[in-house]
């Protein structure tokens, strides 16, 4: 099994969210003897432009037109970030919850992902996914309980939007690990912290178990 681990944070060894997310792979890694794990780390890596050329081809595409020659170089990089990403079985996102939402660079991220003819195409019923076979696993942390049934719920913009911009291309089998909260004392953070190790382990324990068919 392939695993493509996106992260989403800046702070490296210093990040909670990327710490749950090593639980995660640590519980893979050490149940099985075929998996790779590769890193797209967004605040250190180099991503295509989703401006000038690439605005221009994205377009073109859309309307069923062939890429100006001239453009064809610089939409190479839109297509091998899209080709690594299609590469993977399982998709590791590890994000933090920045101001009620996803942080900026992960938005980039995804924004290069969404492209018509790769990741979505258009029929006379609408738009219709085109990616297959995928399970995706989210690490998020937030700073306050945004739990269903709680007064902060309604505010919790980040999984739902990952859920519908992926659901939109065909990944479904979407299960997230939500650490939270992490800032209101260290007693509850470090007790939501355990929570979510447990979890990371659980959940690995299970994508083993059932190998590439679901989350």
């Amino acid at each position: 099994m392939k695993v493509l681990h996106i992260i989403a944070s800046p702070r490296g060894d210093e990040s909670n969210t990327l710490s749950v997310s090593q639980e995660f792979l640590n519980g893979l890694i050490a149940s099985s003897d075929d998996l790779t794990v590769e890193t797209v780390d967004l605040f250190t890596d180099d991503l295509p432009v989703v401006a000038g050329d690439n605005i221009e081809s994205k377009y073109t595409i859309m309307v069923g037109r062939k890429i100006d020659p001239a453009h064809q170089e610089s939409w190479k990089h839109i297509e091998a970030l899209i080709d690594h990403f299609l590469s993977a079985d399982l998709i590791l996102i590890s994000s933090p919850m920045w101001n009620l939402s996803i942080p900026y660079a992960l938005k980039y991220y995804i924004d290069c992902l969404i492209q018509p003819g790769y990741t979505f195409g258009y029929s006379e019923a609408g738009a219709y996914p085109m990616v297959v076979g995928k399970k995706m696993v989210v690490v998020t942390t937030r700073g306050g309980d945004y739990s269903p049934g709680t007064p902060m719920h309604s505010y919790d913009f980040q999984e739902p939007y990952l859920r519908a911009i992926f659901g939109f291309i065909g990944i479904t089998d979407i299960a997230f690990i939500n650490a939270q909260p992490m800032d209101v004392t260290p007693e509850m953070r470090a007790e939501a912290t355990l929570q979510a190790y447990a979890e990371a382990k659980r959940l690995a324990a299970e994508v083993i178990a059932v190998g590439a068919v679901s989350v």
